[in-house]
């Protein structure tokens, strides 16, 4: 196409959605912004459950937002309402169900490949992909004919089906703290002990557990999985094994380190992109935003953060 956007947006989660608006607010008219979901804040609705929490102080850390969308402690639909409302009043210029194969840089700018085979030019990009849009899978492989009983989010999990959730995180407790509570369910986490969940979670957890309405396979890991019948054959490392109808996998997330790649951006040893202090990526004009820069994630109000910072210091080269 032959019309050039001063800026182009990977990704519609809050960092992505910070730098859209963080745009318009700065003067810049002219930003795309792309999401291969159907809606917004794909990672939110998908992985988090219904009036699920959400804190401005991930895991206790205090963050200072310093750009112009408000943003405090909340729940999943809620902040789904808030991210709604700006975009609308903002008027940003959204391509939904648009995924982006391939960013390549020329003397001109940079040329975005979509996986339709559209192309779309820009001066500046922001890449803000989040890692929950690939869950990490396990190791060992899991049979055909268990697909769709092998999930990774809650959202076919049924009353009467006896489930596992694998995981030791915050979603994974947070998982089976609530099916717990309405169908036969176990966790199981490969360590004796939860260190990486808030407080709340971990208060939530003791209780099921000591009233007896949560199962738990702790200090023992899963060697792999059959199919009996149609149901989930699970091994277990103690030499033991349980049939199961439904396992949720928990174990968090994976940058998209392939897209990563292609787009020329070097990455450090744990494949976490390498930017500057202005969060601009190996690749000149090329700036990272949100959770992609962390190994264990970072909150929404640092993405937010992120968005603003980039922005300011692209506004700062446009002149």
């Amino acid at each position: 196409m032959n019309k050039t956007y001063d800026v182009a947006i990977i990704g519609a989660g809050p960092g992505g959605i910070a730098s859209a608006v963080e745009s318009v607010i700065s003067g810049i008219k002219d930003t795309i912004l792309f999401e291969k979901g159907e809606e917004h804040s794909t990672t939110i609705r998908k992985f988090y459950k219904d009036n699920k929490r959400v804190d401005k102080d991930y895991k206790g850390q205090k963050v200072e937002l310093n750009g112009n969308i408000f943003f405090d402690d909340g729940t999943k639909e809620s902040t789904l309402e808030l991210f709604d409302e700006i975009l609308k009043n903002h008027n940003i210029h959204a391509c939904f169900k648009t995924e982006i194969e391939s960013i390549k840089k020329t003397p001109e700018g940079f040329v975005l490949t979509t996986t339709d085979n559209q192309v779309y030019q820009a001066n500046y990009i922001v890449v803000s992909i989040g890692k929950m849009g690939q869950p990490n899978k396990p190791a060992y492989k899991i049979p055909i004919t268990l697909l769709k009983k092998v999930v990774y989010n809650i959202n076919d999990c049924q009353e009467g089906e006896k489930i596992l959730v694998v995981g030791g995180g915050n979603s994974a407790v947070e998982y089976a703290c609530y099916l717990c509570t309405i169908t036969d369910t176990t966790l199981n986490y490969r360590r004796s002990e939860f260190s990486r969940i808030n407080e709340s979670n971990a208060q939530n957890l003791a209780e099921v557990m000591q009233n007896g309405q949560l199962k738990t396979k702790l200090g023992i890991d899963i060697t792999g999985l059959e199919d009996v019948e149609g149901k989930i054959k699970v091994l277990f490392t103690d030499g033991n094994s349980e049939v199961f109808d439904r396992v949720v996998y928990a174990i968090g997330g994976l940058a998209p380190v392939d897209f990563l790649k292609k787009c020329g951006i070097d990455l450090d040893a744990n494949n976490i992109p390498i930017t500057t202090d202005k969060l601009e990526s190996s690749v000149g004009n090329l700036f990272v935003a949100g959770d992609i820069l962390f190994k264990s994630g970072a909150s929404i109000a640092t993405a937010l953060n992120h968005g603003h910072e980039i922005i300011k210091e692209i506004k700062n080269r446009i002149g």
